[in-house]
């Protein structure tokens, strides 16, 4: 791969053998950093990401709930001593998961410590065979409860979840807009995608291509390849432009509309074929010089490592959401780091996704230059005393609050029941 392609960055930094040593002093003899071939990227996979050294004594979980008004779910965890932690789920994939969650994810948290957060993760991807769940299924329900308990651990450290897991890097955040105009014509689809960043300020977008996981369709037919050289048009020579196709082209035809994209100076093509086609993806980042971006359906972590060490992706998007919450995606992220490879995650839900991955970016060296936004959900009444979350030309300051620095209307909370077994 032409490495002129690529933007290095500072190499995030390596631990030592403590790496080895979780929260509460145990041994994590399944992680030992000797048994990869790249010792680097062992590092990445086993050094400790949570930081509470301020927490001395066991914060035992006394209780999980889970919580549904509607289709919103709120998870909300209470430590012995009475403090609590709360989080929204992805509320578009929970109302389909939510028994998981009770049966296979919370009965294996209660009473155990919150500080050995890192590895009860991977203590309940085998309780009761959950490995077998792996993908959505299990990993939506399991971030909703990581989420809870960072939110948790934050407000026992006064730390924001983004401290919990790395230092501050990203304060402040630049967007890009996304939208889904597909079945509109390119006509159309520029005209509502003007309107989208003229709301924000926005100094990049993205945009779809193809018909999504389409074997090579357009929807509708034509509409890729006049709306491409209309974007550039439109926005300029100064707007960063992204093209998403979900998976929509063969290798073939990825090629072609890579090859237009180039043409017209675009920065990334993301998913040009469909996401677990890792050799295709590979041969289709081989011929083009625009980058490849992809990962955002990804469930394994060591698919992650062979897309990053082949080069298969230029710009790593793992979703916290679908990935199992931010300590697995910032396992991907120094992974990316160590390659010099951007990135920039994706968001999924109708809850509160935005501020997750907000918390995320900011704690991460190597973050690409915008970040996804979708717009916040209204429905979901908060208060942040630290940032009005607000885009302002462009830019959005991440909450520094403890947890996740926002507190829900407890009228809100109150008007959800509890979900049974």
């Amino acid at each position: 791969m032409d490495s002129g392609r690529r933007k290095f960055i500072q190499k995030a930094g390596l631990g030592s053998a403590a790496g080895l040593i979780g929260t509460s002093g145990k041994l994590h003899l399944n992680k030992n950093p000797e048994l990869y071939k790249n010792k680097a990227i062992g590092q990445a996979l086993t050094e400790p990401i949570l930081s509470i050294p301020e927490l001395k004594e066991p914060v035992w979980i006394a209780s999980i709930e889970l919580l549904r008004r509607k289709d919103n779910f709120i998870c909300r965890v209470r430590s012995k001593g009475g403090v609590e932690g709360i989080s929204v789920s992805n509320n578009m994939q929970m109302v389909y998961l939510y028994p998981i969650f009770l049966h296979r994810i919370q009965p294996f948290f209660i009473q155990k410590d919150a500080r050995d957060l890192e590895s009860l993760l991977e203590e309940v991807y085998v309780y009761k065979s959950n490995y077998k769940l792996q993908s959505l299924a299990l990993w939506v329900p399991l971030a909703t409860l990581e989420f809870a308990i960072l939110d948790l651990l934050g407000k026992l450290t006064d730390k924001s979840i983004a401290m919990l897991i790395g230092k501050i890097h990203n304060p402040k955040i630049a967007v890009y807009q996304a939208n889904n105009f597909r079945g509109k014509s390119a006509e159309e689809s520029i005209n509502l995608i003007e309107a989208q960043v003229g709301e924000t300020g926005a100094k990049a977008l993205k945009f779809k291509v193809g018909g999504r996981m389409s074997n090579d369709k357009d929807f509708p037919p034509g509409r890729t390849e006049k709306l491409i050289p209309l974007i550039r048009e439109r926005f300029g020579a100064n707007m960063a432009i992204y093209a998403d196709s979900n998976g929509s082209y063969s290798v073939k035809e990825a090629i072609r509309i890579g090859e237009i994209l180039q043409e017209y100076k675009f920065d990334f093509f993301e998913e040009p074929v469909p996401f677990d086609w890792y050799e295709e993806t590979l041969e289709v980042n081989k011929s083009l010089k625009i980058s490849i971006a992809g990962g955002e359906q990804e469930p394994s972590i060591h698919n992650f490592k062979w897309l990053i060490e082949k080069d298969a992706l230029d710009i790593i998007q793992p979703d916290i959401f679908y990935f199992g919450g931010m300590i697995r995606s910032m396992r991907v992220s120094k992974m990316a780091a160590i390659k010099g490879k951007d990135c920039t995650p994706h968001i999924s839900g109708s809850g509160l996704g935005y501020l997750y991955m907000l918390h995320f970016v900011s704690a991460i060296p190597n973050a690409g230059p915008f970040h996804e936004f979708k717009g916040l959900n209204q429905e979901i009444p908060l208060e942040c005393a630290t940032s009005d979350l607000s885009i302002i030309n462009g830019m959005v300051s991440v909450p520094t609050g403890a947890g996740l620095g926002v507190t829900l209307d407890p009228d809100f909370v109150k008007a959800h029941k509890k979900v049974k077994g």
